[in-house]
């Protein structure tokens, strides 16, 4: 029996693959021991206890993104979080990271105790803990290919996808069509209709619904259905006949299958589901970060499957004046989803298997 730990807490983009791999890995040890990572204040705790895994706190290590005085406290905040990471994976066999900032003293702890890591990244881009994590280890996967650095000789695995949307994407194989047709009436939506499908990630997007709110009378002038997921924390508007607002839609495999088009963010995830069970998208990177959102979209582009715009060229205006040449371009795109990320999780948790094999 071993005893296997994930590190990947804070937003949905790290843990739902961690969830991912960490079901693969029981279904095939169901004796080994699963412990997750995270701190006290990420979205974790919601998620991690209710799929039926451990969860064990670390002190959370804060970085702003701009030079500040707090930059002082970072060697402090890292050793105790190293610290209280070390106490937890002293006996491990194994520790799978997929960044963000509960990872970086995992592997830092782990590294010194010359426990096998695997790192999983996401995004096009990699991010800083993932570079930090690579210094310790060669097991290296990868979402998308990386044209320098470490992670440029990585296993090229995809992400792993959620249980809904694997399972959704199966079934959607054996007739395209017709699955994009049932998950429309499965939503209550008129066939009839191109169905938009806007969604700013589980919190929603301020700037999303701004833009949507302002265009809306005149989008609704286009025929078409809309369904807009504005986030848990935000007040829902008054919903129509063909506008349909939500805080959050629990079915999202049907929503992928069944929008004409979707009008999204571009995160690792959203873009690793879209490809797997979407069919087009207009995705609006979030203006923050290390570009990592517009390098995942690019694939989809060169497919033919997706159309990005920066945040700050995503007016009513814009979305008033181009929806029917995205609707069109929309119609001219592909049937079919992609099996690409299908076999994901069971790759990266082979390449866990191959790691703890040179222990």
């Amino acid at each position: 029996m071993a005893t296997i730990i994930f590190a990947g807490g804070g937003t949905a983009g790290h843990i739902e693959p961690a969830l991912a791999v960490a079901r693969e890995w029981k279904s095939a040890h169901p004796k080994d021991d699963i412990v997750f990572l995270g701190t006290i204040h990420g979205l974790e705790n919601a998620i991690v206890p209710a799929a039926g895994f451990t969860l064990a706190h670390i002190p959370r290590v804060s970085i702003s993104r701009k030079p500040s005085l707090s930059w002082l406290q970072i060697p402090f905040d890292l050793f105790r979080s190293v610290a209280a990471a070390g106490s937890i994976i002293k006996k491990a066999d194994l520790l799978i990271g997929f960044g963000g900032y509960v990872s970086a003293p995992a592997y830092i702890a782990a590294g010194l105790r010359r426990i096998p890591i695997v790192i999983h990244e996401a995004n096009a881009k990699p991010g800083w803990a993932n570079r930090l994590g690579a210094v310790f280890t060669k097991n290296l996967a990868v979402a998308y290919g990386v044209s320098s650095g470490a992670f440029s000789n990585a296993l090229l695995t995809g992400l792993p996808l959620r249980s809904d949307v694997a399972t959704a994407l199966i079934d959607a194989e054996k007739n395209w069509s017709q699955a994009r047709h049932d998950a429309k009436a499965r939503l209550g939506f008129d066939n009839s209709k191109p169905l938009v499908f806007v969604m700013g990630g589980s919190q929603g997007s301020v700037a999303i619904n701004s833009i949507i709110a302002t265009a809306l009378p005149e989008m609704m002038s286009h025929n078409i259905s809309l369904l807009h997921s504005v986030g848990r924390r935000n007040e829902l508007p008054q919903s129509t006949d063909s506008y349909r607002p939500v805080a959050y839609v629990d079915a999202m495999a049907d929503a992928y299958l069944a929008s004409d088009l979707i009008i999204a963010r571009s995160g690792a995830v959203t873009c690793s589901e879209f490809r797997a069970l979407g069919r087009y998208a207009l995705f609006v990177p979030l203006p923050i970060g290390n570009g990592e959102q517009f390098y995942n979209a690019s694939q989809l582009v060169q497919d033919g499957r997706a159309t990005v715009i920066a945040q700050k060229d995503f007016t009513a205006e814009f979305l008033v004046s181009q929806i029917q040449n995205i609707l069109l371009d929309a119609e001219k795109s592909q049937l079919e989803g992609s099996t690409l990320d299908a076999l994901a999780a069971q790759k990266i948790a082979a390449l866990g298997e191959f790691a703890m094999g040179g222990k």
